[in-house]
């Protein structure tokens, strides 16, 4: 079955539409907020199952019907437009908000995704991957945050596998802190654009933010192609953050579209 780019964007209006005011609450959040409180986790009483209630605008977390991450291994094909992404380098900004290792960005790096154009607030990494590809897990997976001027979200998803040493990861774990607190200017740049993988084909569904407060209503872009870590880099981070990905999410029907 192929679907027609209108019908999809149709469908993703109407759904950002319904969650437009709980997503521009959260993108107007600071980006280097630490810990929610009360505070949020990947463990114990605290773990993703627990969410929902932890407090009351957790709630979606456990009630939601659009959650990230999920398992991409039902797809149809189809146009929903092009991702043109505007990358350069950046001042390295590093945070450790206890949750996982983030680059702020500067302004300057965008991307247009079916029109829209959306701003880079930051990038951050998960370990192992959040997201599924038909049921494999990868060791990570880094997902650059993006807003738009009229407050949506949209993330892009990269799936991190061992491999070649990675230099622009290089630039960033080996200034990252070891401990939670504020953001450091370290010294050097890193360029995003290097982050991503040569073969731009991707999925594209509508869903959620993976932390709380798991709000809905973003755009989700995964690339299909991995990008490689060297595994001593993997394990580098992977002493700070042994396991910071939150369980894939049931689809619920959602339309999840594949592009060649």
């Amino acid at each position: 079955m192929n679907l027609p780019r209108r019908n999809f964007l149709q469908m993703a209006a109407a759904t950002c539409a319904c969650c437009a005011p709980l997503v521009r609450a959260v993108a107007s959040e600071p980006s280097a907020k630490g810990h929610a409180t009360p505070h949020w986790g990947y463990s114990g009483s605290a773990g993703p199952e627990h969410w929902g209630s932890l407090r009351p605008d957790f709630k979606v977390c456990q009630l939601g019907l659009e959650q990230t991450p999920i398992d991409l291994k039902t797809s149809i094909k189809g146009d929903v437009g092009n991702v043109e992404i505007n990358f350069k380098p950046i001042p390295l900004r590093i945070l450790n908000n206890g949750h996982t290792i983030q680059v702020n960005a500067d302004p300057g790096c965008s991307s247009t995704i079916a029109g829209t154009r959306y701003d880079m607030l930051q990038f951050h990494f998960h370990h192992p991957s959040e997201h599924l590809l038909s049921g494999k897990a990868f060791q990570m997976e880094c997902h650059f945050v993006h807003k738009s001027a009229e407050g949506g979200l949209a993330v892009i998803g990269v799936f991190i596998q061992p491999g070649a040493r990675n230099k622009q990861l290089a630039s960033v774990f080996d200034s990252m802190p070891a401990k939670e607190g504020p953001e450091i200017r370290a010294s050097g740049v890193v360029d995003p654009a290097e982050l991503l993988p040569r073969d731009r084909s991707f999925f594209r569904y509508m869903g959620s933010l993976t932390t709380p407060p798991c709000s809905e209503g973003l755009t989700w872009t995964v690339f299909k192609e991995p990008i490689e870590a060297a595994p001593e880099q993997i394990r580098q981070f992977a002493m700070l953050f042994a396991n910071n990905a939150r369980p894939v999410q049931r689809p619920n029907r959602r339309l999840v579209v594949e592009t060649n």
